[in-house]
């Protein structure tokens, strides 16, 4: 039987590495659309270890759109898109917001003008649990209100859903699906991919990782005043290879569909755990003990957020298998698999 085409875009970065995984393991075929600005050529290769199949690549950037539809016009049917593309980092869009204004929401734009041109009609959207902002009511449900975003990364997923359910409502024929995760963490159990920032990471498990190996002198833990157990902001922690499952689950909820629809999941454990616990859990598994300090409270952050995911359960017939524990165990074997090159 021949294998649908799957378009991922971001396809060779962290996330989209484990989503392509499963779309092979599922029986698509994903064809990675990725400029390489945020990740590493050598990743469809160890896709390829992990299942026997590697993926093809259109090395370009998603907000060129005119090249973009030459690309993927060539590439014959395309059965859905599945876009992660974008700039993630919370601290960072902070410093440099006309860039995340810029990248998140032109490719976004992008890759739904070439929809439209190509009727595509399967759409999965890499959104974020930020788009909630701090929220009210604990955990958060896909009614929780959109509050004002607490970074311009927050603000760009808002503004992408937006410009999503804008063209749902032009092209009622549009099957979309926004994914709000929570936070990702972990790596694929072959330690063959994983989260693989280039510099200092913005996110707390490849840093504490890299400050276990050597990498880094020592963690900073932002704030530890804040109103909680133990004074740290508590989040969602996801391993991604639940995560990376949950987009197959989202592509096959929009298949069975035979009318248009534009839908919203939060993907998380439903559970919190404090940036502390996260440390001390680390400190278990490595069996060592990690230097890291307090500092200041980083602007952007949210106190505490964690996800009611019983939509996802009931309409997507998915959730999370794996622990904090099973995570922090494959992100730090994937960190003592890395070799120079690899990080360089």
């Amino acid at each position: 039987m021949k294998r649908k085409k799957i378009l991922v875009t971001g396809g060779a970065g962290y996330i989209g590495s484990h989503t392509c995984v499963e779309f092979i393991n599922a029986g698509y075929e994903p064809i990675i659309l990725d400029n390489f600005s945020n990740s590493k050529e050598f990743i469809p290769e160890r896709i390829q270890e992990i299942t026997g199949t590697k993926p093809r690549v259109i090395d370009l950037d998603c907000a060129a759109y005119e090249s973009l539809l030459e690309a993927v016009k060539a590439e014959g049917n395309i059965n859905g898109i599945v876009h992660f593309a974008a700039f993630k980092a919370v601290g960072e869009s902070t410093r440099k917001p006309l860039d995340y204004y810029y990248n998140n929401v032109a490719s976004t734009t992008s890759i739904l003008k070439l929809m439209e041109a190509l009727a595509i009609d399967n759409f999965v959207f890499s959104s974020s649990c930020t788009v909630y902002g701090q929220p009210d009511v604990l955990p958060v449900t896909e009614d929780s209100p959109i509050k004002a975003a607490e970074s311009p990364y927050g603000r760009t997923k808002q503004i992408c859903e937006d410009l999503i359910q804008d063209f749902y409502k032009a092209k009622e024929d549009l099957k979309a699906v926004s994914l709000r995760y929570f936070n990702p963490i972990g790596a694929h159990p072959s330690s063959l991919i994983g989260e693989l920032p280039l510099g200092v990471p913005n996110n707390l498990v490849p840093y504490i990782t890299q400050t276990a190996i050597g990498l880094r002198q020592n963690l900073t833990i932002f704030g530890d005043d804040y109103d909680t157990p133990d004074g740290t902001c508590i989040r969602d922690y996801i391993h991604v290879v639940d995560l990376a499952k949950a987009h197959v689950a989202a592509l096959s909820y929009l298949e069975k569909s035979n009318n248009g629809l534009y839908d919203i999941f939060n993907l998380g454990t439903g559970t919190g755990n404090s940036v502390l616990e996260v440390v001390n859990t680390f400190e278990k598994i490595a069996q060592m003990k990690l230097n890291y300090t307090i500092g200041p409270r980083r602007q952007g952050d949210i106190v505490k957020v964690f996800a009611d995911v019983s939509k996802s359960k009931n309409l997507l017939n998915w959730e999370t298998k794996l622990s904090l524990i099973d995570a922090l165990r494959d992100a730090w074997n994937w960190e003592k698999s890395l070799k120079t090159a690899d990080i360089s």
